[in-house]
Protein backbone atom coordinates (compact mmCIF):
# COMPACT_ATOMS: atom_id res chain seq x y z
CA UNK A 1 0.00 0.00 0.00
CA UNK A 2 1.26 3.49 -0.80
CA UNK A 3 2.38 5.56 2.20
CA UNK A 4 -0.14 8.10 3.50
CA UNK A 5 -0.46 10.71 6.22
CA UNK A 6 -3.26 10.55 8.80
CA UNK A 7 -4.72 13.81 10.12
CA UNK A 8 -6.83 13.67 13.29
CA UNK A 9 -8.68 16.81 14.43
CA UNK A 10 -9.36 16.57 18.15
CA UNK A 11 -10.95 18.64 20.88
CA UNK A 12 -11.28 17.37 24.45
CA UNK A 13 -10.75 13.74 23.44
CA UNK A 14 -8.44 12.71 26.29
CA UNK A 15 -10.46 9.54 26.93
CA UNK A 16 -10.11 8.24 23.37
CA UNK A 17 -7.24 9.91 21.52
CA UNK A 18 -4.43 7.58 22.63
CA UNK A 19 -6.32 4.48 21.48
CA UNK A 20 -7.20 6.15 18.18
CA UNK A 21 -3.60 7.21 17.51
CA UNK A 22 -2.25 3.77 18.38
CA UNK A 23 -4.79 2.13 16.07
CA UNK A 24 -3.94 4.42 13.15
CA UNK A 25 -0.22 3.87 13.69
CA UNK A 26 -0.83 0.13 13.30
CA UNK A 27 -2.06 0.58 9.71
CA UNK A 28 0.67 -0.52 7.27
CA UNK A 29 2.62 2.24 5.48
CA UNK A 30 1.39 5.17 7.57
CA UNK A 31 4.09 7.82 7.09
CA UNK A 32 2.91 10.12 9.89
CA UNK A 33 0.01 10.62 12.27
CA UNK A 34 -0.76 14.29 12.86
CA UNK A 35 -3.14 15.26 15.65
CA UNK A 36 -4.42 18.82 15.61
CA UNK A 37 -5.39 19.72 19.17
CA UNK A 38 -8.12 22.24 18.45
CA UNK A 39 -8.13 24.24 21.67
CA UNK A 40 -8.68 21.36 24.08
CA UNK A 41 -9.09 22.07 27.78
CA UNK A 42 -7.87 18.59 28.74
CA UNK A 43 -4.73 16.52 28.05
CA UNK A 44 -5.65 15.56 24.49
CA UNK A 45 -2.44 16.88 22.98
CA UNK A 46 -0.10 15.37 25.57
CA UNK A 47 -1.75 11.97 25.35
CA UNK A 48 -1.64 12.02 21.54
CA UNK A 49 2.06 12.85 21.60
CA UNK A 50 2.79 10.08 24.09
CA UNK A 51 0.90 7.65 21.82
CA UNK A 52 3.24 8.52 18.94
CA UNK A 53 1.54 11.33 17.05
CA UNK A 54 2.96 14.62 15.86
CA UNK A 55 0.84 17.27 17.60
CA UNK A 56 -0.04 20.75 16.38
CA UNK A 57 -2.06 22.88 18.78
CA UNK A 58 -4.56 25.65 18.18
CA UNK A 59 -4.55 27.93 21.26
CA UNK A 60 -8.30 28.32 20.88
CA UNK A 61 -10.97 26.23 19.21
CA UNK A 62 -11.17 27.06 15.49
CA UNK A 63 -13.40 24.25 14.24
CA UNK A 64 -12.96 21.07 12.25
CA UNK A 65 -12.21 22.65 8.87
CA UNK A 66 -9.40 24.75 10.34
CA UNK A 67 -7.99 21.72 12.15
CA UNK A 68 -7.96 19.64 8.96
CA UNK A 69 -6.30 22.49 7.06
CA UNK A 70 -3.64 22.89 9.74
CA UNK A 71 -2.92 19.15 9.74
CA UNK A 72 -2.63 18.99 5.96
CA UNK A 73 -0.35 22.04 5.91
CA UNK A 74 1.86 20.45 8.57
CA UNK A 75 2.17 17.27 6.49
CA UNK A 76 3.07 19.24 3.38
CA UNK A 77 5.66 21.32 5.20
CA UNK A 78 7.39 18.10 6.22
CA UNK A 79 7.70 16.80 2.70
CA UNK A 80 4.56 14.66 2.52
CA UNK A 81 2.69 16.82 0.01
CA UNK A 82 2.43 14.07 -2.59
CA UNK A 83 1.01 11.45 -0.23
CA UNK A 84 -2.71 10.73 0.23
CA UNK A 85 -4.29 12.31 3.30
CA UNK A 86 -6.41 10.16 5.59
CA UNK A 87 -8.82 12.19 7.71
CA UNK A 88 -9.71 10.40 10.94
CA UNK A 89 -12.24 11.24 13.65
CA UNK A 90 -10.61 11.27 17.07
CA UNK A 91 -13.18 9.08 18.83
CA UNK A 92 -12.81 5.86 16.80
CA UNK A 93 -10.42 4.22 19.28
CA UNK A 94 -9.33 0.69 18.29
CA UNK A 95 -11.67 0.51 15.28
CA UNK A 96 -9.51 3.14 13.52
CA UNK A 97 -7.10 0.32 12.64
CA UNK A 98 -9.58 -0.71 9.93
CA UNK A 99 -9.30 2.59 8.03
CA UNK A 100 -6.57 1.24 5.78
CA UNK A 101 -9.22 0.10 3.27
CA UNK A 102 -9.74 3.74 2.26
CA UNK A 103 -6.19 4.18 0.97
CA UNK A 104 -5.72 1.68 -1.93
CA UNK A 105 -8.44 3.10 -4.24
CA UNK A 106 -6.78 6.52 -3.96
CA UNK A 107 -3.24 5.17 -4.20
CA UNK A 108 -3.95 3.19 -7.38
CA UNK A 109 -5.96 5.93 -9.08
CA UNK A 110 -9.44 4.41 -8.92
CA UNK A 111 -10.69 7.33 -6.83
CA UNK A 112 -9.58 10.78 -5.79
CA UNK A 113 -11.68 10.72 -2.63
CA UNK A 114 -12.84 7.71 -0.65
CA UNK A 115 -15.44 7.97 2.11
CA UNK A 116 -16.00 5.37 4.83
CA UNK A 117 -19.52 4.04 5.26
CA UNK A 118 -20.11 2.72 8.76
CA UNK A 119 -22.18 -0.23 10.00
CA UNK A 120 -24.94 0.25 12.59
CA UNK A 121 -23.28 1.56 15.74
CA UNK A 122 -23.17 -0.30 19.04
CA UNK A 123 -25.22 2.46 20.65
CA UNK A 124 -28.08 4.08 18.77
CA UNK A 125 -27.91 7.84 18.32
CA UNK A 126 -30.63 10.24 19.33
CA UNK A 127 -31.15 11.99 16.01
CA UNK A 128 -33.96 11.67 13.48
CA UNK A 129 -31.87 11.91 10.33
CA UNK A 130 -32.73 15.50 9.39
CA UNK A 131 -29.11 16.56 8.85
CA UNK A 132 -28.23 13.41 6.92
CA UNK A 133 -31.20 13.87 4.58
CA UNK A 134 -30.37 17.55 4.07
CA UNK A 135 -26.79 16.68 3.11
CA UNK A 136 -27.68 13.66 0.98
CA UNK A 137 -30.41 15.46 -0.96
CA UNK A 138 -28.25 18.55 -1.42
CA UNK A 139 -25.32 16.56 -2.80
CA UNK A 140 -27.59 14.68 -5.18
CA UNK A 141 -29.29 17.83 -6.48
CA UNK A 142 -26.00 19.60 -7.11
CA UNK A 143 -23.92 16.70 -8.48
CA UNK A 144 -26.13 13.67 -9.15
CA UNK A 145 -24.09 11.60 -6.68
CA UNK A 146 -26.12 9.49 -4.24
CA UNK A 147 -24.17 9.43 -0.99
CA UNK A 148 -25.00 6.70 1.50
CA UNK A 149 -23.37 8.48 4.45
CA UNK A 150 -22.75 12.09 3.41
CA UNK A 151 -21.57 13.19 6.86
CA UNK A 152 -18.88 10.54 7.30
CA UNK A 153 -15.68 12.23 8.44
CA UNK A 154 -13.35 9.33 7.63
CA UNK A 155 -11.95 10.14 4.22
CA UNK A 156 -8.84 9.56 2.11
CA UNK A 157 -8.01 12.03 -0.65
CA UNK A 158 -5.25 12.76 -3.08
CA UNK A 159 -3.72 16.17 -3.65
CA UNK A 160 -6.07 16.98 -6.54
CA UNK A 161 -9.13 16.34 -4.36
CA UNK A 162 -7.69 18.31 -1.46
CA UNK A 163 -6.96 21.29 -3.70
CA UNK A 164 -10.45 21.09 -5.27
CA UNK A 165 -12.04 21.29 -1.82
CA UNK A 166 -10.23 24.49 -0.83
CA UNK A 167 -11.13 26.44 1.17
CA UNK A 168 -12.79 23.85 3.35
CA UNK A 169 -16.30 24.80 4.42
CA UNK A 170 -16.79 25.96 7.98
CA UNK A 171 -17.81 23.80 10.88
CA UNK A 172 -19.91 20.73 10.29
CA UNK A 173 -20.47 21.54 6.63
CA UNK A 174 -16.96 20.44 5.71
CA UNK A 175 -17.81 16.90 4.55
CA UNK A 176 -20.85 17.86 2.48
CA UNK A 177 -18.99 20.71 0.80
CA UNK A 178 -15.91 18.57 0.16
CA UNK A 179 -17.93 15.92 -1.66
CA UNK A 180 -19.63 18.52 -3.86
CA UNK A 181 -16.44 20.44 -4.64
CA UNK A 182 -14.49 17.31 -5.55
CA UNK A 183 -17.24 16.02 -7.83
CA UNK A 184 -17.67 19.39 -9.50
CA UNK A 185 -13.95 19.38 -10.28
CA UNK A 186 -14.52 16.24 -12.37
CA UNK A 187 -12.84 13.95 -9.86
CA UNK A 188 -13.97 10.54 -8.62
CA UNK A 189 -15.62 9.83 -5.26
CA UNK A 190 -16.04 6.29 -3.93
CA UNK A 191 -17.78 5.14 -0.76
CA UNK A 192 -16.07 2.18 0.96
CA UNK A 193 -17.63 0.04 3.73
CA UNK A 194 -15.52 0.13 6.87
CA UNK A 195 -16.10 -1.51 10.27
CA UNK A 196 -15.80 1.61 12.41
CA UNK A 197 -17.40 2.52 15.71
CA UNK A 198 -17.43 5.92 17.34
CA UNK A 199 -19.20 7.86 20.05
CA UNK A 200 -22.73 8.73 18.98
CA UNK A 201 -24.56 11.91 19.91
CA UNK A 202 -27.40 11.39 22.36
CA UNK A 203 -30.86 12.91 22.54
CA UNK A 204 -30.25 15.23 25.49
CA UNK A 205 -30.09 19.02 25.11
CA UNK A 206 -26.39 18.92 24.23
CA UNK A 207 -27.13 16.48 21.43
CA UNK A 208 -29.93 18.67 20.13
CA UNK A 209 -27.70 21.75 20.15
CA UNK A 210 -25.03 19.79 18.29
CA UNK A 211 -27.50 18.72 15.61
CA UNK A 212 -28.81 22.26 15.23
CA UNK A 213 -25.26 23.46 14.56
CA UNK A 214 -24.74 20.62 12.10
CA UNK A 215 -27.93 21.53 10.25
CA UNK A 216 -26.94 25.20 10.10
CA UNK A 217 -23.47 24.48 8.74
CA UNK A 218 -24.63 21.95 6.15
CA UNK A 219 -27.38 24.32 4.99
CA UNK A 220 -24.88 27.15 4.61
CA UNK A 221 -22.44 24.95 2.68
CA UNK A 222 -25.20 23.89 0.29
CA UNK A 223 -26.55 27.42 -0.12
CA UNK A 224 -23.15 28.78 -1.07
CA UNK A 225 -22.64 26.04 -3.63
CA UNK A 226 -26.06 26.60 -5.16
CA UNK A 227 -25.00 30.18 -5.84
CA UNK A 228 -21.95 28.93 -7.77
CA UNK A 229 -23.97 26.85 -10.23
Amino acid sequence: MQPFVAVIPAKDEAERIAATVQAVRSIPDVAAVVVVDDGSSDATGDLARTAGADVVRHPRNRGKAAALTTGAAYAMERGHGDLPLLFVDADLEASAARLGVLVPPVADGRADLTIATLPPQKTAGGGRGFVVRLARNGIQRLTGFEAQQPLSGMRCLDRAAYDAAQPLARGWGVETAMTIDVLRAGLTVLEVPCELHHRVTGSDWRGQVHRAKQYRDVWLALARRRLRR
